[in-house]
């Protein structure tokens, strides 16, 4: 294969079960982003997107906040085939979205060569910027070829070759193909809004959702929302002061909703069972909204300790240039796992929940990983980012190795999550170790720059 996919972006992500969490940390200051566009959503024909060449990301997939913990599920081998849903519109290593928006442009694709031959690219070594939202990088010059992410307006692109209508673009050493008509030399001028816009997620923010303290409610236009039972809290955006990269990361605070033991959602878009147990036995179709988590031995609870763990990480992004969502800011955040990971899937390029473990062995940190099972990779929105969500687990987890935290076994553990169910961005339960696991201030901050390293790994930034 001459081009390889393209790895997209990320969003931080809630779903663990028995943990706890912690409190303090600082802050950086919150800013609002306004977002002055909401696009329409629009099914369209397989004949309509290869038409079109700006895709709309689907909407997202609500973080479960204890669904993972107490069971180590045995580790299956991935397979290695994807069903007929992974179909020519699918790049191979990152699937494309499930949704496309109509080109409002789509009379000037008549001008652009239906295909290139590569050899008729001439090598350069340039930078471009994207000029439009929900660009397609394709696998091949082709309006055929297959679709490997999107990006939006101002993201910044490394240009290795030129031809009719085409451009090739090289993202963390992987090549792909663009529409020349949407790369530009000159950075564009973008607002509030699009700077916020978040690669690979659906640009439909409500703009009465945000306010001038940054708070993010959930919107309930957006896919998936209506099926969260607990919603009425909200998230908070805080924009980096400097080096800004154009990037969200949302940071998922396992735990921490009152009253989230009492009620259920269910455990896949589609309502079929779970394919794993955890908090919520293989074979359930629901499952609890939000779990209360685990106490450490020495009496902390998972809850206080998962929020300390996201203002550290929330400090150490923003110091890098990294803009964050923090999806629960606080002692309680009234939103559940679907409504946190809904509002990551709309709001941020990657979603990161922090959790540790209910064993108690100091087992060492990991990440939950997609299972094996066929049929879970087969269901969207899984069979379309799993292999994002495994990317960003596994830069993670190399981050964390980098500074020195124990990793457990392979630093992964299969589990289905309600969280990576209904992502639409890369999305991660990361387990930082379990209820013997030390969780000083110390270790919080080598927690934090491991963590931080694994983004900028992901993303190449």
């Amino acid at each position: 294969m001459v081009a390889l996919a393209l790895v997209a972006t990320v969003v931080a992500t809630t779903g663990c079960a028995g943990k706890k969490e912690s409190s303090s940390a600082t802050t950086s200051s919150a800013v609002t982003t306004t977002a002055e566009e909401t696009t329409k959503k629009q099914e369209v024909s397989t004949a309509e997107t290869a038409a079109s060449d700006t895709v709309q990301s689907p909407s997202s997939d609500a973080a479960q906040n204890g669904e993972s913990k107490g069971k180590e599920a045995t580790s299956q081998q991935e397979t290695t085939k994807q069903q007929a849903a992974n179909d020519t519109n699918t790049a191979d290593a990152e699937p494309v979205q499930e949704e496309a928006a109509v080109n409002e442009d789509v009379e000037v694709l008549a001008d652009i060569p239906d295909e290139v031959p590569l050899a008729a690219f001439t090598k350069t070594a340039e930078t471009g910027y994207v000029t439009a939202n929900r660009v397609n990088i394709r696998q091949q010059p082709s309006l055929s070829g297959k679709k490997m992410s999107s990006v939006n307006v101002g993201t910044k692109l490394r240009i290795t070759g030129k031809a009719d209508g085409w451009t090739q673009v090289e993202v963390n050493g992987k090549t792909g193909y663009v529409f020349a008509k949407y790369i530009s030399s000159t950075q564009p001028q973008q607002t509030q809004s699009q700077q916020a816009a978040p690669q690979n997620a659906q640009n439909t923010q409500n703009t009465a959702k945000v306010n001038a303290q940054g708070d993010i409610g959930l919107d309930m236009s957006w896919k998936y929302a209506n099926q969260s039972a607990i919603h009425s809290g909200s998230a908070k955006l805080y924009k980096a002061s400097a080096n800004r990269k154009g990037i969200t990361i949302a940071v998922n605070a396992g735990h921490g909703t009152k009253g989230g033991e009492s009620k259920k959602t269910l455990s896949h878009p589609d309502g079929s069972p779970k394919s794993t147990g955890g908090t919520n036995g293989k074979g359930a179709v629901k499952s609890i909204a939000v779990s209360s988590g685990m106490t450490f031995n020495d009496g902390t609870t998972e809850a206080a300790a998962t929020l300390k763990m996201a203002q550290a990480l929330k400090t150490e992004l923003l110091n890098r240039g990294y803009d964050v969502v923090m999806i629960r800011d606080g002692a309680d955040v009234q939103l559940d796992n679907i409504a946190r990971t809904v509002i990551a899937n709309n709001t941020s390029n990657a979603h990161i929940a922090l959790h540790w473990d209910s064993t108690g062995n100091d087992k060492g940190a990991f990440y939950m990983k997609v299972p094996s099972t066929p049929s879970y990779k087969a269901m969207e929105p899984v069979a379309s980012h799993w292999k994002q969500h495994d990317a960003l687990g596994s830069a993670l987890v190399g981050g964390l190795k980098g500074v020195g935290v124990k990793i457990f076994s392979g630093g992964s553990m299969e589990m289905d999550l309600t969280q990576t169910s209904y992502s639409t961005i890369p999305s991660v339960d990361i387990e930082l170790g379990d209820k013997a696991s030390d969780h000083s201030d110390a270790t919080i901050q080598k927690l934090a720059k491991g963590l931080a390293d694994g983004v900028g790994a992901y993303f190449g930034k």
